[in-house]
């Protein structure tokens, strides 16, 4: 059995990152804990003070329950090189659909979340080579692809 794990993405404002990647990706706010009406008394119980609590909502999860959740930790220094880990999105509807079907739906999703705050980078096509894929940063300027 594998191990379960979270992804932990640093950032400076969980809240706007949420929105983003919930949109993204079809995930929801992480409700608190059984027994908590929010993270905030979570925390409390816990014992950290409110000093040391960020903003919520922080973390999502998979409404599917397929996968991992997501917690957008607070971070004071910035985003200052790549990304060694990133988010490949599946927009295309793979290789059974032609190859035009496929740019299409890529540039539809990369519209949609350029509209939801997300940049733009480039298109990565070859002549000769059946794939199509747009590089894209998110809010915070961390790099994501689409394909």
């Amino acid at each position: 059995m594998g191990a379960k794990f979270q992804l932990v993405i640093d950032c400076k404002d969980p809240v706007r990152m949420c929105a983003f990647w919930a949109s993204a990706l079809g995930y929801e706010p992480e409700p608190p804990p059984a027994g908590f009406a929010s993270w905030d008394d979570y925390w409390i119980d816990l014992g950290l003070p409110p000093s040391e609590q960020q903003p919520t909502p922080d973390r999502l999860r998979d409404p599917t329950g397929r996968g991992p959740p997501i917690w957008f930790q607070v971070v004071d220094e910035p985003k200052t090189v790549k990304n060694r880990v990133h988010f490949d999105l599946a927009a295309s509807g793979g290789r059974t659909n032609p190859l035009a079907v496929r740019k299409e739906r890529v540039e539809a999703e990369a519209a949609r979340l350029v509209r939801l705050g997300a940049r733009r980078v480039e298109a990565y096509s070859e002549e000769g080579v059946d794939h199509y894929a747009v590089a894209m940063r998110d809010p915070e300027d961390n790099e994501f692809d689409i394909n």
